[in-house]
């Protein structure tokens, strides 16, 4: 899979039904970091914003910014 950061953010965040507001508030980051990364307004955001979000979702810095396929849950 070779998607963008602010694709695979608003994919992974929808499919854990979360708002923006309520991941950057899980995350403990801004709401406008979560809404700059997701519109593509920042191509570089701060490390450690990403591995809040990373963690709230439950993937790896590879899968949220793209370089890897999506694990597929055993549901």
């Amino acid at each position: 899979m070779n998607t963008s950061l602010s694709e695979s953010l608003k994919r992974l965040r929808k499919a854990h039904g979360l708002t923006q507001q309520k991941l950057a508030q899980e995350a403990g980051v801004s709401l406008i970091v979560v809404t700059k990364v997701e519109q593509g307004f920042t191509k570089d955001p701060a490390m450690s914003s990403l591995v809040k979000i990373a963690d709230v979702l439950g993937v790896s810095i590879d899968e949220l910014i793209g370089r890897t396929v999506p694990h597929k849950s055993k549901n």
